[in-house]
């Protein structure tokens, strides 16, 4: 099964995250290493939010990684939403 986690930011969030862009990095990272985190990033032009893609039967692994995340934490993210997503091409 596969989620994904939709971020809306802050404006200005490139200045506003940098106290807290290694926090929130290593805990992507650390998902990713554990196989749930698949891909993620932030959307360009503008930098408005992020996707992160989910590799995991159960939601409430996204909704950990949420409550967890610095940038949830410390106000930088506006709103978000997890969505299961069927995948029919691809891996």
């Amino acid at each position: 099964m596969h989620y994904l986690l939709f971020y809306d930011y802050v404006e200005n969030i490139i200045e506003r995250r940098a106290p807290h862009r290694e926090a929130h990095l290593k805990l992507a990272g650390e998902a990713h290493r554990r196989g749930e985190v698949l891909m993620g990033g932030a959307f360009a032009d503008p930098v408005d939010g992020a996707v992160l893609l989910f590799g995991t039967e159960d939601a409430t692994v996204v909704e950990e990684f949420v409550r967890k995340d610095p940038y949830v934490i410390n106000g930088l993210v506006t709103r978000w939403r997890i969505r299961p997503w069927n995948v029919v091409i691809g891996g």
